[in-house]
């Protein structure tokens, strides 16, 4: 059946009247007739009935009116929603957060204050290649999959975070060596920044002696609050540093940084907000204060 003769039936049974439906339609009475009499044949019933000079529904014609009153609504919303749907994918920044997910969470929160619209879809997928925006380390095994239109690369500085009260607290600076007999909170080292500060370790000559392991910053900052272990602390990866009762040291010996990589992907369609979010990720980046 085509819409086009429903949409004609439909016209015809509410007003009851071909010369005033053709004229409502703005075709002439003949066509309408005969693509009335075409959808008759089709379902092989009649669906109206002269009642003097007036038509009527017959019970089909019930019927079908009945049905078309649900389905034609849902028909003439399918542009709308289609135009939504659109927009909503337009609006819809797509990021996989293979690190510094703190910073980018951060950098997501504060964006929204000026573009609320914005939305964002995330994940930590190293296989996933259908992104606007991909935030990444050196050593991740998807680095060239997909071709990227811009990408950014900043080297992260990875600080020694030691409690106040600890004897290293008057300094700026550290040897890791120092602290081969202190006791490490550290991140798993399933996850890579783990294994990163294991081979920092592993450079300055000893293997950490681990008192706790936890994937939460917030954690790792109250644990060594209390006067308890050292632990590494990335540049931008875990967000703002705010802890007066623990500090920070550079350290000296051996070299502990990272790259963070942040690319926009050459993918179409792309979000319209994906290269105004990635242009703002690279600012923040670029004056974010840690110490």
């Amino acid at each position: 059946m085509e819409l086009q003769k429903l949409r004609y039936f439909y016209i015809v049974a509410k007003l009851q009247h071909m010369t005033k439906a053709a004229e409502y339609i703005s075709i002439a009475q003949p066509a309408l007739s005969q693509a009335i009499k075409s959808l008759e044949n089709e379902l092989g019933v009649e669906l109206f009935v002269k009642k003097g000079r007036n038509i009527v529904l017959t019970d089909y014609g019930m019927y079908l009116k009945e049905r078309l009153e649900k389905i034609l609504p849902e028909i003439d919303s399918i542009p709308a929603g289609i135009n939504k749907m659109k927009n909503r994918v337009s609006k819809t920044i797509r990021l996989n957060i293979l690190a510094a997910s703190a910073f980018v969470i951060d950098a997501i929160v504060e964006y929204r204050k000026s573009h609320p619209d914005a939305m964002f879809d995330f994940e930590q997928n190293e296989q996933r290649t259908d992104c606007d925006i991909v935030i990444k380390t050196n050593g991740l095994s998807n680095n060239e999959v997909v071709p990227f239109k811009n990408r950014y690369v900043k080297t992260e500085e990875i600080y020694l975070a030691v409690p106040k009260t600890s004897e290293y607290s008057e300094r700026d600076h550290i040897d890791l060596k120092e602290v081969r007999k202190e006791e490490f909170v550290m991140l798993s080292s399933a996850r890579l920044f783990g294994v990163i500060c294991n081979d920092f370790c592993s450079q300055a000559g000893f293997y950490p002696k681990v008192m706790f392991e936890s994937d939460s910053p917030t954690a790792v900052q109250n644990i060594i609050s209390t006067g308890s272990g050292v632990a590494f602390w990335p540049e931008y990866s875990w967000g703002e540093f705010n802890n007066e009762n623990v500090k920070l040291l550079e350290i000296s010996s051996p070299q502990c940084n990272r790259e963070i990589i942040i690319e926009l992907y050459d993918n179409l369609p792309r979000s319209e907000y994906a290269e105004d979010f990635y242009k703002f990720l690279v600012y923040k980046i670029n004056n974010k204060n840690i110490k």
